[in-house]
Formats: C-alpha cells, sequence, structure tokens
C-alpha cells in the first residue's frame, strides 16, 4: 500500500481549529490532504461581532475560491473532496453569538454556524463550564436553547463544559452531541479532558469525540510522541467504539499572544486568567515535533496505520465517522421527519 495514495484518497476532516486565517494556511489544509475544517468564527464574540466575522469569511471564500469553499451541508464535504478544495463549517466555542435571544439559533443557523458549544470555560446561561468550582448542570435555557439546536440543526458541542452539564447535555439532547476537541482525562489529568463516565456516555448516545492535539490536552505536553497518541486512539476505540471517534486538532495556527489572552479572558475579568497555562508559562504552547500544522495530518493516518489499526477504521477515525455523524447532524428535524432514510446514509467512498 502506497501511504500518501492512500491517506490522498481518504476523506479527511478536522474536527476543529482556531487558526489566523490566510490563503497560506488555506494551501497547508489542501496539502495535508484535508476535505474539511470545522473553523471557530467566534468565541466571546456577541450578535454583530459575529456577523462581522462571518463576512471576514465571505471575502476569504471570494478571494480564495480556488482553495475554499463554505460547507452548509454534509454533501457539500463530498463536493469539496470531488474538487479538490477544502470545505469550511463554521462554529462557535460559546453561546455568546446568540446572547439571551433563543430565536438567534435559527438565524445563525440560517447563517451556517453550524456547531455551537454551550459554554467556554466558564457559566454561560446555557451551562457550566469545566472551569468553575461547582457545576450545576444546564440551565433552563439551556434545555430550550438544545431543544431548538436540535430542531434547526445545529450541532450541540460540550467539549469546554463541565462533568455534570456534559451528561445533562447528552440526556437531554434528543440527537447525538459532540465533543469536538478534547481527549480522556485517563490519558491525561486536565480540566479540558474528559471522564470515562462521559465518553462512556457519549459513545452509547452515538455521539463522537474528537481527538485534541492541543499539547496542553495531551500526556507529556508538546513531547507527546505519536505512538502516545495513537495509543490513546486505540485505548478510547475500545471505550467508545470505532465508529464514535475523530479527529479535532484545536490546532491555532499564526495567532498572536493577544488572541490566547481573548480566548481565556474575554470581557469578563480584569485580572488575567491563563487557563491552561500559567504566569511563568502563559504563551501559546510548542507544537507538537510530528504534527506542527495541517501538512502533517498524514502522520496521523500513518501512526494510526502503525499501531494495528485496519484501513478501514483508519478511515473512519480520520474523517468517515464525522461525515456520517454530520449526514443527520445538520439536518433539521422537518426534514429528517419527511424522509426518515436520509438519517441511514450508506455510501462514503469517494472515487
Amino acid at each position: 500500500m502506497n501511504l500518501s495514495d492512500f491517506h490522498n484518497n481518504m476523506i479527511v476532516i478536522d474536527g476543529l481549529q482556531y487558526s489566523n486565517w490566510n490563503r497560506q494556511i488555506f494551501e497547508q489544509l489542501r496539502d495535508g490532504g484535508v476535505t474539511m475544517v470545522h473553523a471557530t468564527i467566534v468565541y466571546h464574540e456577541q450578535i454583530r461581532e459575529t456577523l462581522l466575522r462571518i463576512a471576514e469569511w465571505n471575502r476569504h471564500f471570494e478571494h480564495n475560491a480556488d482553495l475554499i469553499m463554505p460547507v452548509r451541508n454534509a454533501d457539500d464535504i463530498r463536493l469539496a473532496k470531488q474538487l479538490g478544495k477544502v470545505g469550511v463549517m463554521f462554529g462557535a466555542q460559546n453561546c455568546s453569538p446568540i446572547e439571551d435571544d433563543i430565536g438567534m439559533i435559527e438565524v445563525m443557523r440560517e447563517l451556517n454556524l453550524m456547531i455551537m458549544q454551550l459554554t467556554y470555560n466558564n457559566q454561560s446561561l446555557l451551562a457550566c463550564g469545566c472551569y468553575e468550582a461547582e457545576d450545576s448542570g444546564v440551565t433552563r435555557f439551556g434545555r430550550q436553547a438544545i431543544k431548538e439546536m436540535n430542531r434547526v440543526g445545529m450541532i450541540v458541542d460540550m467539549s469546554h463544559s463541565g462533568e455534570r452539564s456534559t451528561l445533562d447535555a447528552i440526556e437531554i439532547s434528543e440527537r447525538p452531541i459532540v465533543i469536538s476537541h478534547a481527549n480522556p482525562l485517563s490519558f491525561h489529568d486536565a480540566k479540558r479532558n474528559k471522564s470515562d463516565k462521559v465518553l462512556r456516555a457519549l459513545g452509547e448516545s452515538g455521539g463522537l469525540l474528537g481527538f485534541s492535539l492541543y499539547p496542553f490536552h495531551l500526556k507529556n505536553g508538546s513531547n507527546c510522541t505519536l505512538d502516545q497518541f495513537c495509543d490513546m486512539v486505540a485505548a478510547t476505540a475500545d471505550l467508545m467504539g470505532i465508529d464514535q471517534i475523530g479527529i479535532g486538532t484545536d490546532l491555532c495556527q499564526e495567532q498572536p499572544l493577544s488572541i490566547l489572552e481573548w480566548m481565556r479572558n474575554g470581557r469578563w475579568s480584569k485580572d488575567m486568567d491563563y487557563g491552561e497555562g500559567s504566569k511563568s508559562n502563559a504563551d501559546w504552547p510548542l507544537p507538537l515535533s510530528w504534527f506542527k500544522d495541517s501538512r502533517d495530518f498524514p502522520n496521523l493516518t500513518r501512526g494510526l496505520l502503525a499501531r494495528g489499526f485496519e484501513q478501514a477504521d483508519v478511515e473512519k477515525i480520520m474523517g468517515l465517522n464525522w461525515l456520517r455523524f454530520l449526514d443527520t447532524g445538520l439536518l433539521s428535524q422537518a426534514v429528517l421527519q419527511k424522509n426518515p432514510a436520509s438519517s441511514s446514509p450508506t455510501c462514503y467512498k469517494v472515487g
């Protein structure tokens, strides 16, 4: 088997990046064989600021039409593969784009905001973040928001939420949810990583975990090896099932320190909050030697094959599980009820 051909023939999906987007980064995605990337467009930004971010992306699509295209449904991911382009799907890492108005969920979904986290580390109007001392669970507003997200086909993401809130969301949601970028707590003890209890519940409910390559989420940090990462993937496959795992790198390329400070502090703190870092380690962590940017995606394919995964399972982890999830997750309930067959896609191969 030719590794390069195998990788380039796959549908490869990155379940989350927040890079300082430019043409060079789009070229790196293409060169790494990435078919679709879930791009964070907002953290703490509210409605008007979210609209400005969408306008910025419209300019990216206009000026880089030979490289990237918007993803409005799962079939656009297949189309991107056929055209040799990188599909871009919008997501929010907080619920700030809807402010305190449930009607904004449908509005944002109509503007192609496909995934929304209920919290970003802190307590929000919807749920509790993983940095709070006490997790009070999904709020009354949160329950209504999940119901509305289910209705319009916006995916619930609990990557930065606390344990009780995450378990609540899995139970409350009538549709499977995602944890787009995190790792097992058993692999590395970090506030952002998830317990076996959460991962087991996520897998049993049909949800999806995207493995993070952000060093703060990894054993040995920036020194985590590819073998260690792939061992973690194998152990999680045993826990959750091979069909419930994917990749969500959490790659943050070319972002200045000011963006990291915005992510950690937003507008809510006058004092500097260092998140997963510390006063003496306040900057971005050093990248992994084997995953410095999107051109290194073939290393993941190589590592999983070397770990003993079958080719079909590598295809699932690298993209097909995300594609299957999005096939139904992005459909409104009205479309699903009108065409129940659409909830059981069968073909994922391209070419």
